[in-house]
């Protein structure tokens, strides 16, 4: 069966009527080409895996949604994109850096990290940190403290990412400033 055939209307009435057999076809015949698309947005094979078995449990919960003359590629991809966009906003980053904010704010002992910043000749890297914006302090959490990328960042924030890039510039800038 080829993609975009007449035949997935009629599998998708079957996996609709709770045949498992059909949707055995349909996940056989579409979770390989799913994954290769998922993978050229994340390089994370285990989060791409995760979000194709998310996908096909809400193709199974909700075929009757699945619109008769509808392509099921495409209904299929447009599922799968958002749940990696979710998963990707939601416990993955999110999720990482809620944990790393949670450690640093219940720490007795300075980190080696934290004690060496305290020590900076230049200044008071803590009072300057602090006196950022709350969006520039942000930015700068996720890009520098927690590693994320550009991209990463602002799927976080929920912001584009030239806001992203824009705002750790005027955070470098004003740090560079203070720390004088």
């Amino acid at each position: 069966m080829k993609r975009g055939s007449p035949g997935d209307a009629e599998l998708m009435r079957a996996v609709a009527d709770g045949d498992r057999r059909a949707f055995e076809e349909l996940y056989r015949h579409y979770a390989p080409w799913l994954v290769l698309r998922l993978r050229g947005r994340c390089a994370d094979p285990v989060l791409v895996d995760d979000v194709v078995q998310e996908t096909f449990l809400d193709v199974w919960r909700g075929a009757a949604r699945y619109h008769r003359e509808g392509d099921v590629a495409g209904w299929l991809w447009r599922i799968g994109s958002r749940r990696l966009v979710d998963a990707l906003r939601g416990d993955g980053a999110r999720g990482r850096l809620r944990q790393a904010l949670a450690r640093l704010r219940h720490r007795d002992v300075a980190s080696a990290e934290e004690q060496v910043l305290a020590r900076v000749r230049h200044g008071d890297l803590a009072g300057s940190l602090a006196a950022l914006s709350p969006e520039l302090r942000a930015v700068l959490q996720a890009t520098v403290i927690d590693g994320l990328t550009t991209r990463e960042a602002a799927v976080l924030l929920g912001i584009p990412p030239g806001t992203v890039k824009t705002r750790a510039m005027r955070a470098r800038k004003q740090l560079r400033e203070d720390l004088a």
